[in-house]
């Protein structure tokens, strides 16, 4: 385990929701609203921003967020701002919280109070501080000490310098930060600062400092304090990281506190250390009410072992579909045991997908399920994890599919929206229902129409799930013709299509969550889409069924014999094991897009500031491209065929963070340079473009991880410009290109479940036992109720191997945290002091 150390990757990931705030403080004025927004922060970086709600006080946001996390942090903040349109946005309350607590609130619908936004507690990065005590005989003749301070980055490097590491983006662009260096004591401050470097996160000031410690008290400079020898205890060296602001007031970055006695019995400590609020952010403020955040947040952070240490418990899993009955099998018994059943659904398809194991897998647990159904018309209508487990594939494999289907009059609908109201109660004033039932009458019928037409762009897989849903259903119900199209319509109607038009925002279909509105519009709409495709499971006309007399009255504008053949229709051909997607690929599918700062290509190549320019970034499954602004024409694009290579870019290059560079098969000693908004969407970048371009026969081995500037490459010195790369890529090998799954973290995440659940899973074997040995009433079994356990038996035995497994890989663990904890020594780069 020892030599493999390297390979265990620490894996970070954030899901969750910002759903909606209340109570905020109202201006002072007559207009009392507030036009507010929502921001998400990794320590001083913001990593996501929500849609602005406009004159409320209790904004309702519903915006799904998931990214993964590619560095480290302290502190997971929710900032609320006030949108201004003339000067700078002003953020007035905040939810903060500590890495090591979020794990408190996994999985849970939260309102969290806000806090006061305080600019002293605003702080990230880290320090590396060198503090020596050095003896001085003084002009008197007598001996003192003299405290040197310095800072190192680079600890092996014999140079004096004094640097730190992950400051804050200032308005979005590395900063011009310096240092103030102090000697604290209750009668004396001596402070000197540094120089002002310019242009980067990662400062490295060539200074040394000396302060004296102790003095002869016949020494009376008046400038100077007389401090006793035994004051050295009260003593502490203070380093304050500030912004240049020039014209206006510095911008504070945090603070770290040393105290002079660590010297006592070594003259000589370097550590690194976190940056810390002022005062360690323990200064009261002003109790104020700002209102409340309601937020779902569920962090992970995976230590991913090697591959071979996941054998066994894949073995495992795997041959859950062939386990009889399906009830006893590993995947079935962790969807038992995890009271959040969502939680294990995601690694389990994921994981089966990638082994070709899913598709029997979903139809063993969907024939279970029909076995305990009792009539056709609630098939597949609750949450079960055959039912949850289905809408995972769907929503994994049918991304393409959906943005192909939707994307185009989702977009028309939410850029340009209609008024169609038709609730008589809703009505606003003005507004001519006839006139809204029309609009809505011809929204629908689009989105119904090119659903319906879209068979031919259905993913293979999912067809596959459908054809055996249909078959299972036939099997349970022979005596029930339509029931073999209710077994779909339940899925790819109810639960795809209609969730997918009324949440367009949470299948990446729009950015943001749509506003009021709109929201109605569209729940018209998918209200609607449900009935429709419901039509063709109906045994006869059911518009008398309907609860509200006026989608009663708006039924009545469609044809429905119509519409019942183009569900048959549709449901049949999704329905055919026959391969599909033969359009699916040659239709234009933007993968992603947004806002980014491009280097100029090809004209000036030296470091000039007018070189950087936003850009349009457009990635799709042809080619990535660059515009001016959304919406206008390509300004250079690269086929996807022809890119070789897509890295990051040291910040060293042009002092900026968050950059990458894609190289191309045209010119690739001119790669295209672009930094994204902040470190997550750059590792979006990254990992989506080098997903798409992975399986280029022409993918380079080695690249430069800086550029070419002023005659040579900054990383390895060459100067000449076609010179190979001094660095190994990290593209990786062609894995499953389309979804690129993880298997070995999927493993983990599930190994994660087990093992959190091992109460559960031995309370299960306990019941298991009791079932065989017990021949009472079955009220006796109400404490294993909630359990399925069809053979206690083969239950038993599985249970046995999951438990064995799991503490397997605990042992394994625990022996890596045992290693890592005694190598990771206290006050090292990886484990800095402050770090909690």
């Amino acid at each position: 385990m020892a030599e493999e150390d390297t390979a265990v990757r620490v894996l970070q990931s954030l899901r969750g929701k910002i759903c909606e705030a209340k109570n905020l403080p109202p201006y002072h004025g007559p207009n009392k609203m507030r036009d507010c927004f929502c921001t998400i922060k990794l320590d001083q970086e913001e990593v996501y921003r929500t849609k602005v709600v406009d004159k409320s006080l209790s904004p309702f946001y519903g915006e799904d967020f998931y990214f993964e996390i590619p560095r480290s942090f302290q502190y997971l903040s929710f900032y609320i701002y006030d949108k201004s349109f003339f000067q700078k946005d002003v953020p007035f309350g905040k939810v903060s919280i500590r890495k090591e607590d979020l794990c408190k609130y996994n999985c849970q619908d939260n309102w969290f109070a806000l806090q006061l936004v305080d600019a002293n507690s605003e702080v990230q990065g880290k320090v590396h501080l060198e503090v020596k005590l050095n003896e001085l005989i003084t002009e008197t003749g007598s001996v003192c000490q003299q405290l040197v301070v310095r800072q190192n980055s680079i600890p092996q490097c014999a140079s004096m310098v004094i640097e730190c590491q992950g400051l804050p983006l200032v308005s979005g662009q590395s900063g011009d930060p310096y240092a103030s260096v102090s000697l604290v004591g209750p009668s004396r401050l001596d402070q000197k600062r540094t120089k002002v470097k310019k242009k980067t996160s990662n400062p490295q000031f060539d200074e040394t400092f000396y302060f004296e410690v102790t003095r002869n008290s016949s020494y009376t400079r008046k400038s100077h304090f007389q401090v006793e020898e035994e004051n050295i205890e009260k003593l502490e060296i203070r380093v304050d990281l500030w912004n240049n602001e020039n014209l206006v007031q510095d911008i504070f970055l945090g603070e770290i506190r040393v105290p002079v006695k660590i010297l006592k019995n070594d003259n000589c400590h370097r550590a690194w250390y976190l940056l810390q609020p002022k005062d360690n952010g323990n200064k009261s403020a002003k109790s104020e009410d700002l209102g409340s955040l309601r937020l779902s947040i569920s962090y992970n952070e995976d230590y991913v072992l090697p591959s071979k240490y996941y054998s066994s418990l894949n073995d495992l899993l795997l041959m859950s579909s062939d386990v009889k009955p399906i009830s006893a099998s590993a995947v079935h018994i962790l969807g038992e045991v995890c009271r959040e059943k969502q939680e294990a659904v995601l690694p389990l398809v994921r994981l089966l997908l990638h082994h070709r194991k899913l598709v029997p897998f979903l139809s063993a647990i969907a024939e279970l399920d029909l076995q305990q159904t009792q009539e056709a018309n609630t098939i597949f209508r609750g949450n079960t994890l055959a039912t949850r487990c289905i809408d995972e594939t769907m929503k994994l494999v049918g991304k393409h599919y959906l943005k192909v289907t939707l994307k185009t009059i989702l977009d028309e609908i939410c850029d340009s929206c209609k008024t169609c109201e038709i609730d008589p109660v809703k009505l606003k004033e003005g507004d001519n229902v006839e006139v809204n039932k029309e609009n809505l009458h011809q929204y629908v019928e689009r989105v119904f129409n090119v659903i319906v037409k879209s068979s031919m762009s259905c993913p293979t897989l999912m067809c596959e799930v459908f054809n055996s849903l249909q078959n299972l259903a036939r099997k349970q119900f022979p005596d029930d013709p339509h029931v073999k199209y209710s077994a779909v319509s339940s899925f790819v109607f109810l639960r795809f299509f209609a969730v997918a038009v009324v949440s367009p925002h949470s299948f990446h279909l729009r950015h943001h969550h749509p506003d009021a509105q709109t929201t109605r519009v569209l729940t018209l709409i998918s209200k609607t889409i449900q009935t429709l495709g419901s039509w063709g499971s109906l045994s006869k006309n059911k518009l008398s069924s309907f609860k509200e007399s006026y989608m009663c009255d708006f039924f009545k504008l469609f044809q429905e014999e119509k519409c019942i053949e183009s569900v048959k229709k549709f449901i049949d051909e999704i329905s055919s094991a026959e391969s599909k997607e033969p359009t699916g690929v040659d239709q234009l599918v933007i993968l992603k897009e947004g806002e980014v700062v491009k280097r100029a290509q090809g004209r000036n190549r030296l470091r000039k500031v007018h070189n950087f320019k936003k850009r349009w970034l457009r990635l799709t499954n042809r080619e990535i491209s660059y515009h001016k602004q959304s919406g206008k024409e390509s300004l250079y694009s690269i086929l996807i065929k022809n890119i070789i290579a897509v890295e990051k870019l040291e910040e060293r290059c042009f002092n900026r963070k968050n950059m990458f560079q894609v190289l191309s098969i045209e010119r690739p000693e001119r790669p295209l340079y672009v930094q994204a908004g902040n470190c997550v969407e750059a590792n979006e970048w990254i990992e989506i473009i080098t997903r798409v371009s992975r399986c280029n026969p022409e993918r380079l081995q080695v690249y430069h991880p800086c550029a070419y500037i002023s005659g040579s490459w900054i990383c390895c010195k060459n100067t000449d410009e076609k010179a190979a790369g001094c660095t190994s890529c990290t593209g990786g090998s062609p894995a499953n290109i389309q979804l690129a799954i993880d298997c070995d973290r999927e493993a983990e995440r599930i190994f994660s479940l087990f093992r959190a659940n091992l109460p559960r899973l031995q309370k299960m074997e306990d019941a298991c036992g009791s079932i065989d040995v017990y021949q009472g009433p079955q009220l006796e079994q109400d404490e294993y109720a909630h359990f399925t356990i069809e053979d206690s038996r083969v239950t038993f035995k599985t249970l046995q191997q999951i438990i064995t497994v799991v503490n397997n890989l605990a042992t394994f663990h625990e022996q890596y945290r045992i290693k890592r904890s005694t190598s990771a020594i206290y006050g090292s780069e990886e484990n800095p002091i402050g770090a909690k």
